[in-house]
């Protein structure tokens, strides 16, 4: 894991999309395309408003929805694929596709096959991701499964998830929060070719101490990202307070 450490978020955002886009070109000059995983929530903020200037021919680029809540709908202003469509896909030209996980399907089951099927086939290249407050990775609380095969999973999300859900600002009482989503396991993730992981705030300083300095554990998820052969970590000054 290589950490680079910056002073605010907007250049810690910024070098992580340039990361991203020189890896996501690397991938189309070597085959004339490139699959994308990306993440949401406040952590993705910079990194997305920079990404979306990148030079990067989009229509060579499919991407892949992290996670999504159960039974939430798109209009919802918490809704991760409302996210991603007005913060991503309405910002660039001509992307060749855009595979969002559906957390409104009738039958769930079938959409995380449906999903997972579609990952299967397009091995991905660069996942950008974050760490939650309780050291999560995409929506596998504490513990998280490390061995499951499926590629999309349901998780119930634990009280911490869903308080940082709530400060962030995302809905309005801890009660509106959703208790179940899905969510790509660690598993996928990992197959990821590059990971590029972007976490700003004091708040996650003690989640980046854990997966940074800890033992791989399932109770803190991201420290599997110790274990990845081309994982950077972009922290800002806040985020990284507690790195000796």
């Amino acid at each position: 894991m290589d950490l680079h450490v910056y002073g605010d978020k907007a250049s810690m955002g910024a070098a992580a999309a340039t990361q991203t886009a020189a890896l996501l070109n690397a991938a189309i000059e070597e085959r004339d395309a490139a699959n994308l995983i990306l993440a949401t929530g406040a952590s993705q903020f910079e990194m997305l408003t920079s990404l979306v200037t990148q030079s990067v021919d989009w229509s060579k680029v499919t991407v892949f929805h992290l996670d999504e809540y159960l039974g939430l709908s798109i209009s919802h202003p918490a809704s991760f694929r409302k996210y991603l469509k007005e913060r991503f896909e309405e910002q660039v030209t001509g992307l060749r596709a855009f595979h969002y996980v559906d957390g409104e399907a009738a039958d769930i089951a079938a959409e995380c096959e449906r999903v997972g099927d579609l990952i299967a086939a397009h091995p991905i290249d660069v996942a950008c991701v974050g760490i939650g407050e309780n050291g999560h990775l995409a929506f596998n609380d504490p513990p998280a499964d490390f061995e499951t095969e499926a590629a999309y999973l349901v998780v119930d999300l634990d009280e911490a998830c869903r308080r940082q859900q709530l400060g962030e600002g995302w809905f309005p009482t801890f009660d509106d929060v959703p208790t179940q989503a899905i969510s790509m396991s660690i598993r996928q993730i990992m197959k990821s070719r590059a990971i590029v992981c972007t976490v700003p705030d004091a708040r996650k300083a003690q989640a980046v101490k854990g997966a940074v300095e800890g033992p791989v554990t399932n109770m803190v998820p991201s420290s599997i990202l110790q274990e990845h052969p081309c994982c950077d970590l972009y922290l800002d000054e806040p985020a990284a307070s507690l790195l000796g």
